[in-house]
């Protein structure tokens, strides 16, 4: 096998060819596959580009190359331009005459049936076996526009000119890159790259991205993502982005997405897809947005608030304007959002009365008509600016920024580099005011709901950090443990569980149980996992006879309701009362790895979906902040004078249950606790149900 290209060589090779081959280049302008030579051309691309098409001399009146073996030397990178049906020997060309990066406009891989997999896997071999480096299937190709490289056959980059920035784009869709070009020239917002990643079949995301990390012309990343795919590998990058204080903003679809229901726990009910994505992106200290007029704005916000200052703190921002109802459309989309809007400190009301401004102690300094004078903003910025009470300022100007912009923003941009983030909402329809912001580094919104939509998702992330879990793959066979053996997993981490004993069903007469009465009674199986649904459980058995009627009935219910199934094994356990109960649940997601999850507990868990998800595992300041996120926790901290619960012992459990991921024998899919008991405060907490499921070795 040869060395696999990565890092600054993949980004030289990737994005700074030397040289590029276009297979399938065509001579037909009015296809796609002459769109890249022609892009290269307009954008005056300086390396050699090698256009190969076997039936041609002549390209666009270039000349055209028969094969990839007439060409006098190899090339940095080739972009493959035929159809689906001929990648695989284009590709496998590539790689035998040792280019080392190659992008695929094609598709019909993975997404197409069993046909397009077995050309995915073919496409793998290669890569495994020769150290090639695909960016694609379907991608529509790779732009770095520092080094003029239009390496691609996006329509959107016929435009005449299209500046270079400092923001790089990696997005699944390629239509969508075509979709913030345009959007940017409208904005003066502008790129230093762009990917169109595809598939992911080989190059991830992650690693396109962590490859730029020390290319200084690259200030921040933007990413359109349909999904989670190698999430080691994007949670990396973004560990590494924000050492290096590069912000990075997501836009996500799948938000609407019904939950992927796990049939063997609540845990995956609770957890959909897009739930964990959105735990899995906050984790990675990456600003998730909901708009895409956010997702184009956002990033100058993400610059001025570095995820260290926002993680783990309520967060309060202030609102400053001319024009009062502009002012409370951004106070409502912030309140939606559950960010808090705070109006000035008696003390900060005395500074602005000093300057000779004087507003009305209310959520929205409001300056009126009178304030849009130069010296009036300028003076009321510099001291909200400085006011201890703000986290974040936003400034919300009038119709004057339509009709006097210069005058309208001077005195934000004065203020840009002031001790306070400063973001604005532009009321009117105002291009050249938004222009000047944008190139004076202010973060800027076009709309009350890109605004709100923005600084909620700085304000949600949280302080990445490295993965310590264990490099597991899901796949294959997986079996579940009955209800003792999970208990015995749950003792090797720590975490204690209420007194239990297997009894055999069919014996008559029994020894006295090592626990007094009251009792629990519940079908033992590794195959009945729900046991209520099933008539498996019986509560509050109060003596021997008692204990001989519930093995009896939950023998007949079962053969009632899962024929087939063996009932011949109880577990008796002793009655517990807690302060309250809570869900505790550990997960080996597909997409983003092993989480866990803190809900309240109970049979109505998944009604009321109060629950809080991390990246496992976790530490004990994680798991606090857990707790006071899942709003039913409130009874447990002595709400109305009701007992208080053990909150430090349910903390420790959280951690305890999320090293599981650190655990690769065996290898646990997915573990569950529900109820836990949550004792009196210095009691401790107690399991008295587990769910656990194991790879198959």
């Amino acid at each position: 096998m040869s060395t696999v290209l990565s890092g600054a060589a993949l980004r030289q090779k990737l994005l700074s060819p030397r040289s590029v081959a276009l297979i399938g280049a065509s001579d037909d302008k009015s296809k796609t596959a002459a769109r890249p030579l022609r892009f290269l051309r307009q954008a005056g691309y300086a390396g050699t580009i090698y256009p190969i098409n076997p039936r041609r001399d002549t390209v666009s009146g270039e000349r055209a190359w028969r094969s990839l073996e007439a060409l006098p030397e190899i090339p940095d990178h080739a972009y493959v331009l035929s159809p689906t049906e001929t990648v695989i020997e284009a590709v496998a060309e590539c790689a035998r005459i040792g280019i080392p990066v190659v992008t695929i406009l094609a598709s019909g891989f993975g997404e197409a049936g069993a046909e397009g997999a077995q050309r995915e896997k073919e496409l793998r071999r290669i890569c495994a076996e020769t150290g090639l480096r695909i960016v694609g299937p379907s991608s529509l190709g790779v732009v770095n526009l520092h080094d003029r490289l239009l390496l691609t056959a996006n329509a959107a980059f016929a435009e005449p000119e299209v500046p270079a920035g400092n923001i790089f784009v990696a997005s699944h869709s390629g239509s969508m890159i075509g979709a913030l070009v345009s959007r940017g020239l409208s904005r003066g917002i502008d790129f230093a790259g762009l990917v169109s990643v595809g598939n992911e079949l080989d190059l991830s995301i992650g690693e396109i991205c962590a490859s730029t990390l020390d290319d200084p012309a690259i200030a921040g990343y933007l990413l359109f993502l349909e999904t989670i795919r190698k999430s080691e590998q994007l949670r990396a990058f973004a560990w590494a982005a924000a050492e290096r204080g590069k912000p990075v903003l997501a836009y996500k679809l799948g938000r609407s997405a019904e939950a992927a229901e796990l049939a063997v726990s609540h845990t995956g009910a609770l957890a959909g897809e897009d739930d964990v994505a959105d735990a899995f992106l906050r984790d990675c200290g990456i600003a998730r947005v909901e708009t895409l007029e956010a997702a184009l704005e956002g990033l100058p916000l993400l610059a001025r608030l570095p995820v260290s200052q926002a993680a783990g703190r309520r967060m309060r921002v202030g609102v400053v304007t001319t024009t009062a109802g502009g002012a409370a459309m951004v106070v409502d989309q912030l309140a939606i959002r559950h960010v808090a809007v705070e109006g000035p400190s008696p003390e900060t009301l005395a500074r602005l009365a000093a300057q000779d401004i004087h507003v009305a102690p209310e959520r929205i300094v409001d300056l009126t008509l009178a304030g849009t004078k130069y010296e009036t903003v300028k003076r009321a910025l510099d001291v909200l600016l400085t006011a201890p009470e703000f986290d974040l300022v936003v400034a919300v100007p009038g119709s004057s920024a339509r009709f006097e912009p210069n005058s309208t923003v001077r005195p934000l941009i004065e203020c840009a580099n002031a001790g306070k983030p400063l973001a604005a909402f532009i009321v009117p329809d105002a291009p050249q005011a938004l222009k000047q912001l944008t190139q004076a580094g202010i973060p800027n919104f076009r709309t009350p709901e890109a605004c709100g939509d923005a600084i909620a998702a700085a304000f949600a992330r949280r302080k990445p950090r490295a993965s310590t879990a264990a490099a597991t793959s899901l796949g294959g066979e997986s079996r579940c443990l009955n209800e003792l053996d999970a208990y015995v997993l749950l003792e090797q981490l720590g975490i204690p569980h209420a007194p239990a004993v297997a009894l055999d069903a069919k014996v008559g007469t029994r020894e006295p149980l090592p626990f007094p009465y009251p009792v629990a009674v519940k079908i033992l199986s590794e195959h009945i996992q729900h046991k209520t649904d099933v008539g498996g459980v019986v509560l509050n058995v109060s003596d021997d006879a008692a204990l001989a009627e519930a093995v009896r009935q939950i023998g007949k219910n079962i053969e009632e309701s899962s024929p087939g199934t063996a009932a011949d094994r109880v577990v008796v356990q002793q009655m517990a009362k807690g302060v309250g109960e809570v869900l505790i649940g550990y997960r080996l997601d597909a997409q983003a790895g092993p989480i866990v999850m803190l809900a309240s507990g109970g049979v109505l868990t998944e009604i009321y979906r109060d629950r809080a998800l991390r990246l496992a595992p976790v530490d004990l300041e994680t798991a606090r902040q857990m707790i006071v996120e899942v709003k039913s926790m409130a009874v447990l901290s002595g709400y109305r004078g009701r007992p208080a619960g053990d909150l430090d012992a349910l903390a420790e459990a959280i951690v305890s249950l999320s090293q599981l991921a650190a655990k690769s024998d065996p290898v646990v899919l997915e573990a569950e606790i529900n109820p836990l008991l949550v004792m009196e405060n210095g009691k401790g907490v107690l399991a008295v149900d587990a769910v656990v499921r194991l790879a198959a070795p």
